[in-house]
């Protein structure tokens, strides 16, 4: 039997003794509009410049003093909209500065100063206009209609940057399916000079065919969809120069169908620097690039690996530093920061922890020290930290155990920190970086003290191979150890995902505790390896062989589960989506009789089907590695299937395509295998707002009537 570590942390959702309501999965799922999950401080920023933060309450903007804790301004909705009649409530503001407010309002940029109560700019733009991007340096906005990039300026509200008629060119979006930590296509330069912009063309890239059934009759909706081992987009980097008008593209040679990503601009706007990987995604080139010419500079360094290389950041300059700049990398097997310049040199590697450096929040404001976020010696948790730039020494900001998420204000000198355990739903308070005190502005009640929940542990496992597994398990009301209790197994297991965290509910969503308590069941998940914040080695033990060091772990858990004298071993479910729908099906087909029932949704069947990008870098194509596609292919198991197995699908699913679960029902015909099959129609990946309810009330009911 293997060792089981002791329980770490213990989650009581009611507090006192006087819950007498019940919670229902309807409520559960929809808990976000109905009140169930902690409350927190909206529109809660620094202002730039300033040792001042601002938040909402009702229908004000506060501004408060970090340093005295003295509130020292209000704005009014009232004050805002005499300058904007149509304005309902308070606008998310993008950006506060230490006279002015800049919002969004319907199809405009607004730039309201409230020292004088004005309106000093205004910005509209296309009402189909998306993927903008304001720059209030340049006084501009950048956005997309259809496969085209435009400019809104105080002037002109449709300057245009591209005008490309082939619907394959598309200008300004995020390009290679967002992977590589790309979450945009525009990227304007420090002072607002230049509009540096991704451009894909996807003529290489075969159609998938999704179907409208709304129309009458029913339409055809071909989408872009590059499959593993297929043709995939060529790359390009096009660079607008805002005072002539002109664009120029770097020199950069894609027809390999590399990638392109982490652009970033030097601080004085000479260049650009770019992360070119190759197909294969072993290996790296950083380059940087000329604007005024377009051409490359020189390659600053390299990084190749046997499994995978995946930057994910953009390079980060020194203050007051147009050549020095900080790079995360996993080379020494965590995510780090690394010291470079401009023309190539390993200046020194900044930080050398064994856990995960997870973002750089900006620096203080005598250039001595970096605040970074990382997980710390605990993966289920997240901290902020402060790094000697000389030294690489460090001192741990966040103190609390728990997972904190945090707002560095312009001088470095106060984070805001808002943070989350097992047993606490919320905290807001100021943390002075240099002297470590703090002050308590928002503490959130529990919003579920009136209801009938049990409780959720965390736990520590030894793999098969020596490595700790985390897990969560989550108890019904009344728990009864004298009792045997059903399972429900809740699984994602694969990477940039990690399921299990000290933080409110233990990260789990609120219909699994409502679950757990009005079916009387267990409900239980586990991050394998493959999963996300446990350094390289962890994650990438899945190479070439999705499916396999996943399943052994989850198995190790369910090991575990039959050590307790209060598990019901022979009646035990699994449940995920997507990856999780993957490992649902896999774990369900794979080990006949280990569970009764599976419910997948959205599930990959057959890693051939799903797209280049992040396929490749786990699986590379399917003519480089047949064994590991064939063995992880599901329609190979399913005439194992003992017991009850129910797939959903959305009926438009740009993301898992709904040939996963098409194909995987034709073999289970072929088979002559009765399996069960749910689709949503016109939702995509996955199912969102009301019809989420029927969602979970269908998985659910499915595993309560069929796991005995």
């Amino acid at each position: 039997m293997k060792k089981i570590f002791s329980l770490l942390f213990l989650c009581t959702f009611l507090l006192g003794y006087s819950q007498q309501q019940n919670l229902t999965v309807d409520d559960a799922v929809l808990g976000y509009y109905k009140g169930l999950y902690p409350s927190s401080l909206q529109n809660l920023k620094w202002v730039d410049n300033s040792d001042l933060y601002v938040f909402q309450k009702e229908n004000e903007l506060i501004f408060t003093n970090a340093k005295t804790n003295k509130v020292i301004k209000k704005i009014t909705l009232e004050e805002l909209q005499k300058s904007f009649p149509t304005l309902k409530r308070f606008p998310r503001l993008q950006k506060i500065s230490t006279t002015e407010l800049t919002f969004s309002n319907k199809n405009s940029i607004e730039v309201f100063n409230y020292i004088t109560s004005t309106n000093s700019t205004t910005i509209s733009f296309d009402k189909s206009a998306e993927n903008t991007e304001y720059n209030s340096t340049a006084k501009s906005i950048a956005y997309t209609l259809d496969n085209n990039l435009f400019i809104g300026t105080t002037s002109n509200p449709k300057v245009t940057v591209t005008a490309i008629d082939d619907k394959n060119i598309v200008s300004g979006q995020a390009i290679h399916r967002s992977e590589f930590g790309i979450v945009k296509g525009t990227f304007w330069s420090p002072k607002g000079n230049y509009l540096a912009f991704y451009q894909k063309d996807e003529s290489n890239v075969t159609n998938y065919p999704l179907v409208d059934v709304t129309t009458y009759p029913a339409t055809l909706n071909n989408i872009k969809y590059p499959m593993a081992g297929q043709g995939s987009e060529k790359a390009k980097i096009g660079i607008y120069n805002l005072k002539n008008n002109e664009t120029i593209y770097l020199d950069i040679d894609t027809s390999d169908e590399h990638y392109l990503t982490n652009l970033s601009w030097t601080p004085n706007e000479k260049y650009v620097l770019v992360a070119e990987i190759n197909r294969g995604q072993n290996h790296v080139w950083y380059n940087r690039y000329s604007i005024e010419t377009g051409k490359k500079i020189n390659t600053l360094f390299e990084e190749k690996n046997s499994k995978w290389t995946e930057p994910e950041f953009d390079a980060v300059f020194l203050p007051n530093s147009t050549t020095e700049f900080l790079w995360f990398s996993e080379r020494d097997g965590f995510m780090n920061l690394y010291q470079y310049t401009t023309e190539g040199e390993l200046v020194k590697q900044l930080t050398n922890f064994k856990w995960v450096v997870t973002s750089i929040l900006g620096f203080d404001s005598n250039e001595k020290n970096v605040f970074i976020t990382g997980t710390g010696a605990d993966a289920r948790e997240s901290h902020t930290f402060k790094v000697n730039l000389k030294s690489g020494k460090y001192t741990k900001i966040t103190k609390k155990s728990a997972s904190h998420r945090t707002q560095l204000s312009t001088n470095g000198a106060y984070i805001i920190d808002t943070y989350s355990s097992l047993t606490i739903p919320r905290n807001i308070e100021i943390i002075n970086t240099k002297k470590g005190n703090t002050t308590s502005i928002y503490t959130a009640k529990n919003p579920l003290k009136d209801y009938k929940l049990g409780t959720t542990e965390l736990v520590t496992l030894k793999g098969i191979d020596g490595t700790d597994l985390y897990a969560k398990i989550t108890k019904p009301a009344n728990f009864d150890a004298s009792k045997k209790y059903p399972v429900l197994v809740y699984v994602y297991g694969g990477p940039h995902v990690q399921l299990v965290k000290n933080s409110w509910l233990g990260g789990s969503s609120l219909w699994m505790p409502a679950f757990a308590s009005a079916e009387n069941y267990i409900v239980f998940t586990l991050d394998n390896r493959g999963s996300a914040n446990r350094g390289f080695a962890f994650e990438s033990v899945i190479h070439r062989n999705l499916g396999n060091a996943e399943i052994e772990d989850q198995l190790t858990g369910i090991d575990y589960l039959k050590t307790l004298d209060f598990i019901d071993s022979s009646r035990i479910a699994v449940n995920g989506w997507s990856y999780g729908g993957f490992m649902t099906t896999s774990l369900m087909l794979r080990n006949p009789g280990v569970f009764t029932t599976a419910v997948a949704g959205g599930p990959v069947t057959d890693w051939k089907y799903y797209e280049v990008m992040y396929g490749e870098r786990y699986m590379d194509t399917p003519q480089e590695n047949p064994e590991g596609y064939k063995k992880a292919k599901v329609h190979n198991y399913i005439k194992n299937l003992d017991g009850k197995l129910l797939i959903i699908h959305g009926s438009v699913d740009p993301t898992v395509v709904p040939q996963h679960s098409m194909t995987l029902l034709q073999e289970a015909v072929k088979q002559k295998v009765q399996i069960d099959f749910f689709t949503y129609p016109m939702h995509p990946h996955n199912v969102r707002g009301v019809d989420r309810v029927h969602l979970v009330k269908k998985m659910l009911d499915y595993v309560v009537k069929n796991n005995k």
